[in-house]
């Protein structure tokens, strides 16, 4: 009844494909699934506490119950099902010359037709349990990804490594240590929700880029950010917090970090050296960025103030002259 071609298997693919099905169909009294992480909470500890995913989530939201499947029987029939799509779909796309995602969405209302007019049995009662749409259920705003963040005393929160900065109002004071929703929808969009109603805010995002482009024709500057690319080069850029982006056109995220990428707070200062290995500069802006660790300048030796007090050697001090007068003295 539903069939979708999507980069990877993720909540946003699965949100797209639901929502196709009941804006054509209507809400049906339950899905019956397997027991994958996106439809039920498998790990013990799960993130926030929260014992439901972002698409039992949206199931709740719509009144749509979602069973998963504990027989063998069950999981038999997903299975056949499987293997139809991965050979029979398969072969008959070749037969058709498709070979992109665009095309073979294009032809998959084709092949349910004739799928279903082969293989399809007639129920025995012919009544429909889908239920159709309530005018306040608004399918763009469930079918998104939600989280909750807590406001700032600056009236400011964090989420996917961006920094929401909330239009300063007096009205918007009142959220100041409150939590409020982040809602991200399958474009990219984001808004952030307190009170039945969506927040103005500008954003400041901590892990930009340089834009070689924008860069103002100096010679030191244009060294600097070149160490400073090199830096950013090392760390973990990837936004972690959100859901999977691979709907917008972004490659499938690796399961693990690489081993020459760190965390943002990682980079220390011997990748900073290398970075200045990497990219050699001229000595005076060399000086200018080892200056505050690698050459402090001394201190002053303390002298006699108004009050008369002589100084007084320390033991590392005397240690030192120790040598010198006993020799003297001999």
């Amino acid at each position: 009844m539903q069939l979708l071609f999507v980069p990877t298997e993720s909540t946003p693919a699965y949100f797209n494909a639901t929502r196709a099905y009941v804006e054509r169909y209507g809400k049906p009294m339950a899905f019956y699934s397997d027991k994958a992480g996106i439809f039920r909470v498998n790990a013990k500890d799960a993130a926030e506490g929260r014992g439901y995913t972002q698409f039992g989530r949206a199931l709740f939201e719509l009144n749509i119950d979602i069973l998963c499947a504990n027989s063998s029987p069950a999981k038999g029939r997903v299975e056949r099902m499987n293997g139809t799509l991965q050979d029979r779909l398969v072969k008959e796309l070749r037969l058709r010359g498709i070979s992109s995602m665009e095309a073979a969405n294009a032809y998959a209302p084709a092949f349910i037709a004739a799928f279903n007019a082969r293989f399809a049995k007639v129920p025995k009662r012919d009544f429909d349990a889908h239920r159709p749409l309530r005018g306040d259920e608004d399918l763009a705003r469930i079918f998104s990804w939600r989280e909750w963040r807590k406001v700032s005393q600056r009236l400011t929160l964090q989420y996917a490594k961006v920094m929401y900065l909330i239009e300063d109002r007096p009205e918007h004071r009142r959220l100041i240590h409150r939590y409020i929703e982040v809602a991200e929808y399958p474009d990219g969009r984001v808004e952030l929700w307190a009170e039945g109603a969506s927040l103005p805010y500008t954003t400041y995002d901590r892990l930009g880029e340089i834009d070689q482009a924008a860069i103002v024709e100096n010679k030191r500057l244009g060294h600097v950010l070149a160490i400073a690319a090199q830096v950013q080069a090392l760390r973990d850029s990837r936004h972690q917090a959100g859901p999977s982006r691979t709907l917008l056109g972004e490659p499938p995220r690796p399961a693990k970090v690489p081993l020459n990428v760190k965390r943002q707070r990682l980079i220390n200062r011997l990748d900073l050296e290398r970075a200045l290995v990497a990219a050699p500069l001229n000595p005076r802006a060399a000086e200018i960025l080892t200056l505050p660790a690698a050459r402090q300048p001394p201190h002053p030796a303390p002298s006699s103030g108004a009050s008369g007090q002589r100084h007084r050697p320390t033991n590392k001090a005397k240690k030192e002259h120790a040598p010198a007068q006993k020799a003297r003295s001999h």
